[in-house]
């Protein structure tokens, strides 16, 4: 269970990694007029870097405080997570509704592919189930 969430982290975090450059490379951080928060966008990634960081260090020592923390440092990386989704949806919706070719000055967040975000979701929730399940001791050391 320890090494499938490390997997599943490792995959969320790549995930992460294209559409933070994504983001960067189109402006993102230089404010604009994108609907992403700067502190957010880094808070995000700070806290679930520093939970990767945490968890691999659990898998090699195996204390059972490292997956606990790693799994508190989860929840706020969760939380801002659903926060920048909530402020990306409307970005996206307004993509498949606006004429081709209309206006230059759109959001950096646009420019994210769908099929990444619903992966980096769907790995991200994986990744908190399995470890919690693994701080739980459910499915083996």
């Amino acid at each position: 269970m320890d090494i499938a969430a490390l997997i599943t982290w490792v995959i969320t975090a790549l995930g992460g990694f294209y559409l933070l450059g994504t983001w960067l490379s189109r402006g993102g951080a230089r404010g604009g007029t994108s609907h992403l928060p700067v502190p957010v966008i880094f808070g995000h990634f700070a806290l679930a870097a520093l939970g990767l960081v945490v968890w691999i260090v659990y898998v090699v020592a195996d204390k059972e405080a490292l997956a606990w923390t790693a799994f508190i440092l989860l929840v706020p990386v969760a939380l801002l997570g659903f926060a920048l989704l909530a402020r990306w949806i409307p970005v996206h919706r307004a993509q498949d509704t606006a004429p081709a070719g209309a206006g230059q000055d759109v959001p950096a967040e646009r420019h994210f592919p769908l099929a990444v975000v619903l992966a980096h979701g769907l790995f991200a929730v994986m990744t908190v189930v399995l470890v919690l399940l693994s701080a739980l001791g459910i499915g083996g050391s």
